[in-house]
């Protein structure tokens, strides 16, 4: 680990073990930053905690289920305990799925509402009360686009990232005073394995119906949503709070949706 931009940070980032939430934990870490990973798959953080610490960064890797407080307050307690403070909280962890409204069960709808929108709020609540003791702290939020396009085939996850989009906006509105940031970052279709198979674009002929609705003409790269949400959460990004970053190639302004383009 050679930088130094968050050499004195202490980052927890939830659904930190796999595609995006792992890169932007590598890259944290990478900038000196003290990285917790949390996430509900232990075998997940251990690969990413022992990438962390081949490289020479600082880890603690937690099993945690965000849909449940008492284990959102046993993350924070035990990150406190272990580094002294939280600096940085990304709201990382989600679940999603296809499917026609008209389907949606009670079940499915609560399994994706709990984990981005409670999930979201239950480590923004805690994480937050310790940031106001200490003066200060970032908080990004991971969404996406059709928190405010709307979407077929995902009117729970939309409805909960919206959520997530309004909190995020509220927080940074009250919370600013305490010196606390609180952002969101929208990205586009990346090729992670839980994203691209949970949203049916595994396939190298789905990633390519999917570009052909992108001006930019490709899906994004794990890697450079990750730099993203690195800066926002930079001291480069100091004055942004309550701010939302789009970074779908242009796609949204197209707005069809993964149903319509994979003809579900």
């Amino acid at each position: 680990m050679n930088g130094t931009t968050f050499s004195d940070k202490v980052a927890v980032v939830t659904g930190g073990g796999t595609g995006l939430g792992k890169e932007m934990s590598l890259k944290l870490a990478k900038e000196g930053a003290k990285v917790v990973i949390a996430s509900r798959n232990i075998d997940n953080l251990k690969e990413t905690a022992h990438l962390i610490e081949s490289a020479g960064g600082s880890v603690l890797a937690i099993p945690t289920d965000v849909r449940d407080h008492a284990k959102v307050e046993e993350l924070m307690k035990a990150t406190v305990e272990k580094f002294g403070r939280i600096d940085i909280l990304i709201n990382n962890a989600a679940g999603n799925f296809l499917i026609p409204s008209e389907k949606l069960t009670p079940n499915g709808w609560n399994a994706v509402v709990r984990i981005v929108l409670d999930g979201t709020w239950f480590c923004s609540s805690v994480a937050g009360k310790q940031m106001i003791e200490q003066g200060g702290g970032c908080i990004l939020n991971i969404i996406a686009t059709y928190a405010w396009t709307g979407a077929p085939g995902v009117v729970h996850s939309a409805s909960a990232k919206a959520g997530v989009l309004a909190m995020t906006r509220t927080l940074a509105a009250e919370w600013g005073r305490y010196g606390i940031r609180v952002n969101a970052l929208a990205p586009g279709a990346m090729v992670t394995e839980g994203a691209s198979k949970n949203l049916k674009f595994d396939s190298e002929e789905a990633q390519k119906l999917i570009s052909k609705n992108v001006p930019l003409g490709r899906l994004a790269s794990v890697d450079e949503i990750a730099e993203l949400a690195v800066f926002l959460c930079s001291p480069k990004a100091s004055y942004i709070t309550g701010d939302v970053m789009t970074a779908d190639g242009g796609a949204w302004l197209k707005s069809k949706s993964f149903l319509d383009m994979l003809g579900g």
